[in-house]
């Protein structure tokens, strides 16, 4: 039943798997992983490409270390 507090409890922290699957962050690091292959499919040749590659595993790094530290909290 839902109307007993301890079966609906609206503070209840949400698992690492839930976190996981909501849209903002799926769609994030949905981007970051696109932007990363995309250095890979067109190659990398230049400093602009590494930098490009920098900027996108650090935005993938940056997304697993949110979802990770909010476990923590």
């Amino acid at each position: 039943m839902l109307n007993k507090a301890e079966d609906f409890n609206v503070n209840a922290k949400p698992t690492l798997a839930q976190r996981a699957l909501r849209v903002e962050w799926l769609g994030q690091t949905a981007a970051s992983l696109f932007w990363i292959t995309s250095v890979f499919v067109y190659g990398i040749s230049s400093t602009g490409d590494w930098l490009q590659l920098a900027a996108a595993s650090a935005w993938l790094v940056a997304n697993i270390a949110t979802l990770v530290s909010a476990e923590a909290d």
